[in-house]
């Protein structure tokens, strides 16, 4: 029990003020817990860094399972993996949008702009399996036959839902709010399948020769 907080604390100091940033003698202290433990059971500070990495990957895979469930490279028709698709990013534009889990999502956008071994226990996840899984459903709903554009399209589909955390401050400040609400969430994700339906709509023209 202690060891799991420990690490619950640990991912909010990281999150908040990165690996350079945080104190293990803060995080240690907020957990109730010795020093000495973070040495014994981690190493040391890096240590305890990437145990917070396999931290997130274990509550992402907790989290995550459904929908993300389909290996990658599964063939489904074109209107199954479009309804996937838009349930994927749904379920993750409602985690995106709570504050539940702002602490790993810090973690991960600091490891997204300067990864490292950190990064690679996250990817290597639930996260992975769902980007993977994403650009085989892209190219199945468009008839895609480039794996490098279905891939670039699945970056640039995530950057929006995405963007429910990296860019909170400026959602709250156009929307004139100081919290984003039940109905605030519900227009941006509706906002969100218009955009994901006119992208792959666009995409599958062009596979047809009609664009």
């Amino acid at each position: 029990m202690v060891q799991s907080r420990l690490l619950d604390i640990a991912i909010s100091e990281f999150g908040s003020k990165g690996l350079e940033g945080a104190s293990t003698r803060a995080i240690a202290a907020a957990a109730g817990t010795a020093m000495s433990s973070i040495t014994y059971h981690y190493g040391g500070k890096d240590g305890l860094y990437l145990a917070a990495a396999d931290r997130i990957a274990e509550r992402m895979s907790a989290m995550m399972t459904e929908p993300f469930d389909v290996p990658a490279g599964i063939v489904e028709d074109a209107a199954a993996a479009r309804t996937r698709i838009l349930r994927i990013f749904a379920r993750l534009a409602d985690k995106m949008a709570s504050d539940e889990n702002a602490d790993w999502t810090l973690f991960i956008l600091r490891e997204q702009m300067k990864p490292g071994a950190a990064f690679e226990r996250i990817y290597g996840g639930v996260m992975g399996q769902m980007i993977e899984t994403l650009a085989d459903l892209v190219a199945t709903a468009t008839g895609c036959t480039s794996a490098r554009v279905a891939r670039i399209t699945t970056i640039t589909l995530m950057g929006q839902v995405l963007a429910l955390r990296s860019s909170r401050a400026t959602f709250l400040k156009l929307l004139g709010r100081d919290a984003l609400g039940a109905d605030d969430i519900h227009d941006i994700k509706a906002r969100i399948d218009a955009n994901i339906d006119a992208i792959l709509d666009s995409m599958r023209a062009e596979e047809q020769g009609q664009a």
